[in-house]
């Protein structure tokens, strides 16, 4: 199968470099660097007897640099939504960046809500209750990480890799087409939300 592209998305701060470099990289730094110039890197990942090559991009998660971000959503297959479990505006900005999304790609993606530093429990602000709901809400699965630890890291990827392969298998008109355009449930779309998907492998 062949490169299958991903997209990291929120705020800055919330660990996006962090988790990107975990999962790529397995390193962990405390004071990264804020992203100003989105990265990407590609990894294969192992489903069962198949193989699928992600190619993850780290986009700039600051307001100010945002306008760098449309011409990477291009050709996206998938989009992790990072949240901060100890920043209450961090989960509440994903509703403008899944807007921003469905603007940009037009068409239905695989999406996972993934819920960052699941190692700071005692300093948590955001009820997983309501990461779950807007999960459900936009017909994602839910995970909490811990770049730091790497709790969850590899299982949250890997599931994201079962879902994109199926995802192209089910979706095989190219993207770019008008007829594929048609044919693609929006992000948000309410048939995604009468589907009943499995929530929570990687509860906080």
């Amino acid at each position: 199968m062949k490169k299958q592209k991903v997209v990291l998305l929120g705020k800055g701060r919330v660990g996006k470099t962090s988790i990107f470099k975990r999962f790529l990289q397995n390193e962990f730094h405390d004071n990264e660097v804020t992203t100003i110039q989105p990265q990407y890197l590609e990894k294969q990942v192992k489903v069962n007897t198949e193989k699928v090559t992600l190619s993850i991009w780290d986009t700039a998660g600051q307001e100010r640099f945002r306008g760098l971000n449309p011409l990477f959503y291009r050709n996206s297959k998938a989009a992790i939504m990072v949240y901060d479990i100890t920043d209450q505006e961090s989960l509440d900005s994903l509703e403008d960046w899944l807007a921003e999304l469905k603007n940009q790609v037009g068409h239905k993606i695989v999406l996972m809500i993934v819920g960052n530093k699941s190692d700071l429990k005692k300093k948590r602000q955001v009820n997983i209750e309501d990461a779950e709901n807007l999960a459900k809400k936009v017909g994602a699965q839910h995970f909490c990480v811990s770049a730091k630890t790497g709790e969850n890291i590899d299982e949250m990827f890997h599931e994201l890799a079962k879902r994109v392969m199926k995802f192209v298998k089910e979706n095989k008109t190219p993207l770019n087409t008008t007829k594929s355009r048609r044919n693609f449930a929006l992000v948000n779309d309410v048939e995604t939300k009468k589907k009943k998907k499995k929530n929570n492998d990687g509860c906080c």
